[in-house]
């Protein structure tokens, strides 16, 4: 008589094997997102950031493996793309497991790969063989499918996607989960959808304040008031808003003059950086992220916090610090080093303290990480970027003032921000509780914060519009009526209703297939060859890119050369940036970035000379030309107008290419279009790469495509080909 191990199916006795090698009891939601799985269903996960999200793609991940099927696991950010690079390479062999960014490429076609999620709606719409075998996606962040600029990749992916696949689609808290498992039902087939609301560790909220004197609620210095008490507002923290109401009624309203706010004198203020780190120390709340929106500010506070001779680590983990940064820094040039203040940076880090932002080299952001993740570092200034999917938990976070910049100037965080921001708060496994901590401000009420506090989480709603490329893939893979239904299937089409009340998406797409027709692009309903040119280009200027190649801008070009001209279509200035010829601390009124001009009387030092230089600006002005065409033609069809070139790291870039040194390429940025952070020139030499590699592909010229492959080679080279320690070839 069979007993009861023979019922036991191979989906279980893998399921036994997944858990014993877990060293903890996984929570109901997750065991929940397991059984849809060896069902055979798609799974969506809403739950709170640090509730273990990703043990669900994990287990998914073993899954497919164990099928003998490939697994991709997709994310929104490079930093990311790494870190679950190399979760899963401890976890299944570094053999087995494969990284694809845009200008990463560490062994495609293993069973498993971890790439951004651009890299494999490229790979759909070109039918990449790499999908050969593929059972199971992962989409971390799928929240990210309301992002304006970026959103709609998410959606391409889960339409374009074979059926044969599987998704798990991992998401911070929305109120509309149900909604998007829905459509991920009509798109995908069977989904589950798995909400989690309650965090893994319990958050209190604080309010942070400094007591000018005493008085009889206390003495004078920094405290932590309760934000929230039983889930309402706190009553402490409500009284520093009684308080201000108080004195402002007797007293003229406060006016800024000099940089500061003059007016009435309250018995309080918000506490100074260093007071901040005081009293979390003091509290045993550290270690602590504090969230400042400023990279200036997040540096600034590091050097406050030097300055007050703070220090946060022994003698063991300063030693432990300095091998991690050495490990980082490892493939830099002394000169690289010396630009970017290594030693004054690594004094911050084995102090304890660091900043965290994008103005930083990706091997200074990396090392910060991982000290941090080794519990090296009590104290992290960071920006917001840091809160979006990276994993640094802390038992404290800390944000320093309760509104920001957006497109529509200065407005309190919403919710959704405000949940981002804190889900970092609490470490699992090592803290009861954590901390959330608002630093008080004249400008936003303790009710106004806890307010949103306590609102629930943002609808997610869609972003999705066609793209140029993604027009004429439509074209070239289906006929009308199914290229039509595609369209129609994706999620922005869901919210806008059903097509026969609104063809949103339809009349998108007929919009720009109006362009490209007027263009040349397309003749009815096939591609020209300018048409399959711009099929397999992926960029945001994918038309001005295609319209460049066709008009021969970028024939008989050096690769130096080539290189300049196309970063023009891969900068993007930043808004605080200081404009060429203005002094490091003050900037023009009303001054906008300069097109890129030839700098005459400058020292040799950037390799050009005057006929690069001239070269370079008329085929800008050709490409200039190029750009005023398309948005002619696209005001016309009411097409939101591609963007116009931005010539401000023309004249650095193509001197990185030509073998400058790292000092002396940002010295020429600054000449050319304000001051410039090393990030942002790495970052954006690193997007440029991928870009002139596409350029080498499908260029029609040889000459184009010779001088397009040996530019990726010139460029990575020194602080732009460093890669993080696990990731060499």
């Amino acid at each position: 008589m069979d007993g009861p191990a023979d019922q036991v199916t191979p989906a279980q006795r893998r399921r036994a094997r997944f858990l014993r090698r877990l060293r903890f009891q996984p929570d109901p939601f997750q065991l929940e997102a397991f059984d849809a799985l060896d069902e055979g269903r798609s799974v969506l996960v809403s739950a709170p950031t640090g509730s273990g999200k990703t043990l669900v793609a994990a287990y998914a991940v073993d899954q497919a493996l164990a099928g003998g099927g490939k697994a991709f696991y997709t994310t929104p950010l490079k930093a990311l793309s790494n870190q679950k690079h190399a979760e899963l390479s401890a976890a299944h062999g570094s053999a087995r497991v494969g990284l694809l960014t845009g200008d990463t490429s560490l062994r495609p076609d293993a069973p498993v790969v971890v790439m951004t999620t651009e890299v494999l709606r490229n790979m759909l719409l070109a039918g990449s063989d790499l999908l050969l075998g593929l059972r199971t996606v992962v989409l971390d962040e799928v929240h990210y499918l309301q992002d304006p600029y970026r959103g709609g990749v998410w959606e391409e992916v889960l339409v374009l996607s074979p059926p044969t696949v599987t998704f798990v689609c991992l998401s911070a808290t929305v109120s509309n989960a149900r909604e998007l498992c829905d459509w991920l039902t009509s798109v995908r087939g069977p989904t589950t959808v798995v909400v989690e609301r309650r965090r893994p560790v319990v958050l209190r909220h604080h309010v942070a304040v400094h007591r000018r004197h005493s008085d009889r609620r206390g003495a004078p210095g920094t405290e932590l008031l309760p934000l929230l008490t039983d889930g309402r507002p706190g009553g402490e923290a409500l009284r520093l808003d009684q308080a201000a109401r108080r004195l402002a009624r007797f007293e003229p309203v406060g006016r800024w003059r000099g940089g500061e706010r003059q007016g009435p004198r309250l018995p309080f203020r918000p506490p100074r950086r260093t007071e901040l780190v005081e009293v979390l120390e003091d509290g045993e709340l550290l270690p602590a992220i504090v969230f400042i929106f400023s990279r200036a500010a997040c540096d600034d506070a590091v050097g406050q916090c030097l300055r007050e001779g703070m220090r946060l680590t022994d003698q063991h983990q300063r030693s432990e610090i300095r091998r991690i940064a050495e490990a980082h820094v490892k493939d830099l040039s002394d000169d690289a080093l010396d630009v970017l203040g290594y030693p004054q940076w690594l004094e911050g880090l084995t102090s304890g303290v660091a900043a965290h932002h994008a103005g930083l080299v990706p091997a200074f952001r990396e090392t910060v990480e991982d000290c941090f993740a080794a519990g090296l570092l009590q104290v992290v200034f960071a920006t917001e970027t840091l809160s979006l999917g990276i994993n640094m938990p802390a038992r404290t976070v800390a944000i320093e003032r309760f509104d920001k910049y957006g497109s529509a100037g200065r407005a309190p965080l919403t919710s959704g921000e405000y949940a981002q921001l804190t889900g970092r708060a609490g470490r699992r496994g090592l803290d009861e509780v954590g901390h959330a901590v608002v630093l008080w401000s004249l400008d936003t009420p303790a009710a106004e914060m806890a307010r949103i506090a306590l609102a629930p989480p943002p609808d997610l709603r869609s972003a999705f519009r066609p793209t140029y490329n993604l027009a004429v893939n439509l074209v070239s893979r289906f006929d009308r009526p199914t290229a039509l239904s595609v369209l129609r299937r994706s999620f922005a089409q869901w919210q806008a209703g059903a097509p026969a009340r609104r063809d949103v998406l339809v009349d998108h797409l007929g919009r720009r297939l109006a362009v490209l027709e007027e263009l040349g692009y397309v003749d009815g309903w096939s591609l020209t060859a300018r048409g399959a040119r711009l099929a397999r280009v992926y960029h945001e200027c994918d038309l001005l890119v295609a319209e460049a190649l066709a008009e021969e801008v970028l024939a008989g070009a050096e690769p130096a050369v080539l290189a300049g001209v196309l970063s023009s279509l891969v900068f993007e200035p930043r808004r605080a940036r200081r404009p060429p010829g203005t002094p490091a601390h003050g900037r023009r009124r009303g001054a906008r970035e300069p097109s890129y001009r030839p700098q005459r009387g400058r020292g040799g030092g950037d390799r050009l000379g005057e006929g690069r230089r001239r070269d370079i600006a008329a085929r800008l002005v050709a490409l200039d030309r190029l750009a005023e065409r398309i948005r002619g033609v696209e005001e016309v069809h009411l097409v939101p107008r591609t963007r116009r070139p931005e010539h401000g790291l023309a004249g650095a870039v193509s001197s990185w290419a030509r073998g400058a040194s790292f000092r002396t390429v940002l010295e020429v940025a600054s000449k050319d279009a304000g001051e410039i952070a090393p990030g942002d020139f790495v970052r954006t030499v690193k997007q440029l790469v991928d870009l002139v590699g596409q350029v080498a592909v499908v260029a029609a010229d040889p000459s184009t495509s010779a001088a397009a492959g040996a530019a990726t080679r010139l460029l990575r080279r020194d602080v732009v080909a460093a890669v993080a320690p696990g990731l060499e070839d």
